[in-house]
């Protein structure tokens, strides 16, 4: 009797074990555990199993961005469209840290990966928590689409503060840092899936971007557009690619052979590629290049877009038996998507994947809040302080807060942004920052540039109080209501998202005139995503602080700045143009005239521009002055702080190729550090150049290194500006170096 209750039992508690696996995980007859449940194989085997397992419907199902959940298979629902430009966005309480245009003027590598790695962490804590509650909609997955590294090549682009900047190296190196601080360090599981994007060339204007083509050479393709997509690929191995919505030289980039022979056989890109929302519908509703969905969707497929941010791919179905694609095709696309889940540890037991444990805790933490203070902190660029008026005394009688920007909290979080829980603007943080007997008179003097024209006693109370005033700080710019995301405004200034004038709003230009006029020391604080022309500011104020979309505790970092608490020390990750009329036309995608890289213009401020408390002196410039065709080149300069306070110094490293046959940059950036030295100290800072940084691209877009003469400056900007009357302006140091040898060429 014992023995038979025994057997009873091992077979109830067999049924209940057996009975909870679907039905379906054993097709061929067996009980064995299916190959793709097991984690003990290989990925790409346990990859192919699920897949063989599919139908054709349910293959297409996994095709778009809200994948369909296979209940037969176990396989749940799985959203795959997220957003983490600087901070998790869109789903809820998050740390919001400065927009990726401020992130970019911190020149600091290894910050970004702590912004990105903090990110990630806090997605993984949010994700995990939305599953237990049976969540998994959309900004709940760990598929981010992030970071953008088009080149910020117009400063009208309104987009454009959620790049890197103009330059590729330092868009690839910045960038490359974001992917690898959000996909983590595990050899097995990712963190989190980085797409990087728009593939390729997209860079306004926003209210055509769904039609337009980018006319380009294959100089500039090679040269500029592409170069931060490689390294961000090849070097810290994105796992995805978001393609874009224009045409390139004709071609959808989307369903574009060329650009998908550059990113498979040239790159040896594995990870996973995903249309911008609605891109497949452009190829045949907007470009016109096919005539139904059917067939842009299977152009697209075959080009390597694995997955729609959309519902086109609901016509492969038919597109196969209309024999526009093949069932090898479609494996192959979903494969890849396949294989990204896998890696991020969706198919395994939760206590084999490290990131799994991550608690909800993690999210929206002080220590996290703290790095997005210290990253507003180092975003600040001093454009100009004549006369040391800043940092000001913190016991005035009475200081003026002036302007729109001054008391905004939706201004200081940019856009694709998530919810912070605190936060502090600037006319809070001045607030706490001054001595207890001085009097903060605040008014916001004209209105946003997106409400109505100011009324006039707006404008005199702005005056009223700046009267009363010892120093007046106003905060102006514009705002990301204004410039971004292919948007609904029709202002003066302001086209679809993007900027047609590089000025302040006029109401602002005219309000700082008149607040200046009464004589006062003015200190103007300005906010933006992109460069402003702030010509007539620069030429009569005193002090110019540029803080972009600062992130949730820019408003404290602006204070700490303005008082000396701190010592700004970002530089320009773009130009700033004295107008619009000094560049081409923004539907220009030739780079002739644009960047500092072939800008032969005055500008305001230069790309790499910034300036300091301190000052900063170079000597003891180490490099050879020969050295082989291909071969990397090291180079070592000592930096000291001449001042009297620490502070940050952006030591950077341009060449120009004095000799080059071909079409070459005025210069170009190939090497940034940020340095922090205590008031008198020195610190030998190293370089290693590599030979493919000093390649050029023929116009036949090939790659190669070439001997001739190079010349190489050191120092806190570029070389030869004479803009600045500021005595804290650093200075460069140059030489050339001969390369010998016979010509390279180098694959792309």
């Amino acid at each position: 009797m014992k023995d038979l209750r025994r057997l009873v039992i091992f077979l109830f508690l067999f049924c209940v074990f057996h009975c909870s696996l679907p039905a379906a995980l054993a097709q061929d007859g067996t009980d064995r555990m299916p190959a793709f449940r097991d984690p003990k194989l290989p990925i790409d085997r346990r990859v192919d199993d699920l897949v063989s397992r599919m139908t054709l419907e349910e293959k297409v199902s996994q095709m778009m961005n809200g994948a369909a959940a296979i209940d037969r298979l176990g396989v749940p629902e799985y959203e795959w469209w997220n957003e983490a430009l600087h901070g998790v966005a869109r789903a809820g309480t998050a740390t919001v840290f400065p927009q990726v245009i401020g992130l970019a003027a911190t020149f600091d590598e290894k910050l970004v990966f702590d912004v990105a790695d903090v990110t990630s962490t806090e997605a993984r804590a949010k994700h995990h928590e939305f599953v237990r509650r049976g969540r998994r909609g959309r900004y709940q997955g760990l598929t981010f689409w992030s970071p953008n590294i088009n080149i910020f090549r117009d400063p009208r682009w309104g987009r454009g503060q959620e790049t890197w900047g103009e330059d590729p190296y330092l868009s690839g190196l910045l960038g490359s840092a974001f992917v690898k601080g959000l996909q983590g360090n595990d050899p097995k599981y990712l963190k989190a899936s980085s797409a990087v994007k728009h593939y390729a060339v997209h860079s306004g204007p926003e209210p055509e971007r769904h039609a337009f083509d980018a006319i380009v050479s294959k100089h500039d393709l090679q040269d500029t557009y592409l170069p931060q997509f490689r390294m961000a690929i090849v070097d810290a191995k994105a796992s995805g690619l978001m393609c874009a919505y224009n045409r390139v030289n004709g071609l959808p980039a989307c369903a574009s052979n060329e650009l998908s022979e550059i990113l498979f056989k040239k790159w040896k890109f594995d990870g996973h590629v995903v249309s911008d929302c609605g891109a497949i519908d452009n190829i045949f509703l907007r470009h016109k290049y096919v005539a139904t969905e059917a067939e842009a969707s299977a152009l697209a497929v075959k080009a390597g877009t694995d997955l729609t941010c959309g519902r086109e791919y609901r016509s492969l179905v038919n597109g196969v038996r209309d024999g526009l694609i093949t069932k090898a095709q479609i494996d192959k696309a979903v494969k890849n998507l396949m294989k990204i889940r896998f890696r991020l540890g969706m198919f395994d037991p939760p206590e084999m994947v490290k990131y799994a444990q991550i608690p909800f805790s993690m999210n929206d933490r002080p220590v996290h809040h703290s790095l997005s203070l210290e990253a507003a902190r180092r975003s600040l660029v001093l454009l100009k302080n004549q006369s040391n008026t800043l940092p000001l005394r913190k016991d005035l009688k009475t200081i003026a807060v002036i302007g729109p920007n001054a008391d905004d909290r939706d201004v200081m979080l940019g856009n694709y942004n998530g919810e912070p829980s605190v936060w502090a603007t600037p006319l809070e943080a001045i607030k706490k920052a001054v001595s207890p007997s001085t009097r903060v008179l605040y008014s916001k003097g004209v209105l946003p540039p997106d409400q109505p024209a100011s009324p006039d006693d707006l404008q005199d109370d702005a005056i009223e109080k700046a009267k009363q005033a010892d120093a007046v700080i106003m905060v102006m710019g514009i705002s990301p209501r204004v410039e971004g995301e292919e948007m609904k405004v029709k202002l003066d200034g302001f086209r679809g998202g993007d900027r047609t004038d590089l000025s302040l709003p006029k109401a602002q230009q005219e309000l700082i005139k008149d607040v200046h006029a009464l004589g006062k020391p003015v200190i103007l604080v300005t906010m933006s995503g992109s460069a402003l022309a702030l010509t007539w500011e620069n030429e009569n104020l005193s002090a110019i602080l540029h803080a972009w979309y600062p992130g949730q505790f820019g408003g404290a970092a602006i204070a700490e700045a303005l008082f000396g608490d701190y010592n700004p020390g970002g530089r320009l990750p773009v130009t700033f143009y004295r107008s619009a009329d000094q560049l081409p036309p923004f539907d220009d995608y030739k780079m002739g005239g644009r960047t500092y890289r072939y800008f032969r213009g005055e500008p305001l401020y230069p790309f790499g521009y910034g300036l300091s408390y301190s000052r900063f002196e170079y000597s003891r410039l180490q490099i050879p002055t020969t050295a082989a065709v291909g071969s990397d080149v090291n180079l070592s300069v000592m930096v000291k702080n001449a001042g009297k306070v620490a502070g940050d110094e952006v030591v950077q490293v341009y060449f120009t190729h004095k000799t080059a046959s071909h079409p070459a940059p005025i210069r170009s950036l190939v090497g940034a550090q940020r340095v922090h030295l205590r008031a008198g100290e020195a610190r030998i800072v190293k370089f290693k150049i590599s030979a493919r940084q000093l390649s050029l691209v023929l116009r036949s877009g090939d790659r190669v290194l070439q001997p001739g003469v190079i010349s190489f400056s050191v120092g806190g900007e570029q070389p030869g500006f004479t803009g600045s009357a500021d005595a804290n302006s650093t200075m460069s140091i140059s030489h050339d170096v001969k390369l010998v040898g016979k010509g390279i060429a180098l694959p792309e």
